[in-house]
This record gives C-alpha cells, structure tokens and sequence, in this order.
C-alpha cells in the first residue's frame, strides 16, 4: 500500500511538472511569436525606410545628373560667351586699326590735297606774272587783252593789211610778225589760235575759204620763225564777227583783220572760263 501511495504521488508529481512544463512552454513560443511579430514588423519598416531611402538616393542621383548638366551647359555658353568676347574685342581692334588707317590715308589725302592746291596758286600766281609780261611785251607790237585763258591780239589794218580779197603777207606784215613770234619764242606753255576775219564784200562762202587762208599764212609765218607746229592752229570765220558794224570804208577795214590767242596750257582752267 504504501508503495502504490509512493507511485501516485510520483505520478502526479510528474503530471504536474508536465502540465507546468506545458504551460511554461506555451508561454514561450507566444512570447517567441510576440517577438516575431515585433521583428516582422520592424523589419517591414525597416524596408519601407530603406525603400524610402533608395527613393530619395535615386531622386538626389538625379538631381546630380541634372546639376550636371547644368554645369556642362553653363561651361559651354562660358567658354562660347569667352569665345564670342575674344572675337569682339579681334573685332574692335581690327575696326580701330581700319580707323586709323582710314585717318591716316585721310590726312595725307588732305596733305596732298594741300600740296596741290599750293602748287596750283603758285603756278598760277606764276602763269599769270608770264601773262602779264607777255601782254606787255606784245602790247608795243599792236593792241593785246587780257582773257580768261590767256591773251588776243587784234592784227587789224595798222599791223597786217591785207589787199582786198587777198591772202599773202606783205614785207611790212612780216616784220610784225617776225616781232611777236620772237615775243612768244620767249615763253612756253602756251598754245597759238590764228582765226582769219575778213569785210562784209562777197559771199559767205567766198569769204569764209579768204579768212580761212588769212589766217593759213600767218600760221605758216609763225612756224617759218621758229614756233612748234603742234602748238599752232587756225580757224577762219569769214565776215561772221564784225569787229565793226556797217559798210564804211572804215568799217571794212577793222574787220579785215588777223587775231591772234595765246591760251596758257600750263594752268587747268574751268569749264566756264575755256567757252568764255
């Protein structure tokens, strides 16, 4: 009897270890699954962190990329702005130095144009201290004026007389023009214009061939004493200018007449004073 008693009390002993046992075990894997939750949990946050965080990397990665091709554009219109600088200012001293030589091609434009007109006012002033003195020195030969491009002189009855209707000199016209042609060997930069004139008596024609020849003779006397062919010419103008209107013995006499222009070459003169 008493070792069934013993039994029993084992018996329940160990029932009782095995339910505090069970108990306690249960206890455990709640606690253990508690903190697997807590873990899971944890860790699904965890992830949306690092799945937040690898939002916000890629984000600032791709930012990054965009600041950087901002600093690639921004260094590229630097250098095209440094490369368009460095033309402008190529530009401007090419312009400075197109300037200043288009001033200085001026200013010696203008220093020649100075020159010019200096040695123009100075030949002139010369030409007409020669005018002058030729105008004299033809003045005691017969009667001489001035004109804007030089001198005329009027051979008229008291100088060259010729006969009516006649073309040859005679010895007294001869010594008058020996005398002028000496005068004008004297000088150069000149050129000679004999024009032939002759009276109202006759036809225009017959008239016009007589000055024509008038004027012919004296050319050829001029050339005979020593003045260059190239520089004289005649023209005749028959009974066209009167110096004398009328049909007076007087009036026909005047205008039976030589003149003689001596046309200074050497000045350029105006358009004006060469139809005056």
């Amino acid at each position: 009897m008493a070792s069934q008693r013993v039994l029993i009390i084992a018996f329940v002993l160990l029932l009782v270890v095995a339910l505090a046992g069970a108990f306690l075990g249960a206890r455990h894997v709640r606690q253990l699954e508690e903190r697997g939750a807590e873990l899971s949990a944890q860790a699904g946050e965890a992830d949306d962190r690092a799945a937040a965080a690898a939002a916000r990397a890629l984000q600032a990665e791709e930012a990054a990329k965009s600041a950087d091709r901002d600093a690639s554009l921004a260094l590229r219109q630097a250098e095209e702005d440094q490369a368009a600088r460095l033309e402008a200012e190529d530009a401007r001293l090419v312009a400075e130095g197109d300037a200043d030589m288009a001033r200085t091609a001026a200013e010696l434009a203008q220093r020649a144009a100075d020159e010019a007109r200096a040695d123009t006012e100075r030949m002139r002033a010369e030409r007409d201290s020669e005018m002058r003195r030729l105008q004299e020195a033809l003045g005691n030969i017969a009667e001489t004026q001035r004109t804007a491009l030089g001198l005329v002189m009027n051979l008229g009855e008291d100088t060259i007389n010729f006969d009516t209707d006649k073309a040859e000199l005679k010895p007294a016209d001869r010594e008058v023009l020996a005398r002028i042609a000496g005068v004008l060997l004297t000088s150069t930069g000149f050129r000679i214009q004999v024009f032939g004139h002759t009276d109202d008596v006759g036809t225009v024609e017959h008239n016009q061939g007589l000055s024509e020849r008038r004027a012919q003779s004296v050319r050829d006397y001029l050339i005979g004493a020593g003045l260059e062919e190239a520089i004289v010419t005649t023209k005749g103008f028959g009974k066209a200018k009167p110096l004398m209107p009328g049909t007076s013995d007087a009036a026909r006499a005047r205008n039976r007449r030589v003149e003689i222009g001596i046309i200074d070459t050497t000045v350029r003169y105006s358009e004006e004073a060469r139809q005056e």
